[in-house]
């Protein structure tokens, strides 16, 4: 049997991913357009480095819901905030070691992106 806390829960996150993954689009392009193809890959880095981690720690945080079950909860959400905080400094490294990234870009890119995403929740969190 599903839990449809759980499953509530995700579908809220799916959308604020979601929210995501079009903001991360529209700044890559913008920063395409107005100054060049790696400042569009820098964004795009910095994008993903607040889209993957959001993603996996939701699967982590809505693996389990309900009162019976909360102790799997409490361990799964901290599960998947380690797990969150460790992709993204990750990621980050590879970023700029690795693609040579922009720093304003990355950074612009990431928190947009994930303002976005916390904007979303705020959306559709409430109905």
């Amino acid at each position: 049997m599903k839990n449809k806390l759980a499953e509530h829960g995700l579908f809220i996150a799916k959308k604020g991913i979601l929210v995501q993954v079009v903001t991360a689009l529209v700044i890559t392009l913008l920063a395409g357009i107005i100054a060049g193809q790696h400042s569009a890959i820098s964004a795009a880095a910095g994008a993903v480095i607040s889209i993957l981690p959001t993603a996996i720690f939701s699967g982590f945080a809505f693996k389990y819901a309900g009162a019976s079950k909360n102790e799997l909860v409490a361990q799964s959400f901290s599960q998947g905030s380690k797990l969150k905080l460790a992709l993204t400094i990750i990621l980050f490294v590879v970023t700029f070691a690795g693609l040579n990234a922009s720093p304003l870009e990355v950074f612009v890119a990431y928190v947009v992106t994930t303002a976005s995403h916390t904007l979303a929740m705020f959306r559709y969190g409430t109905k």
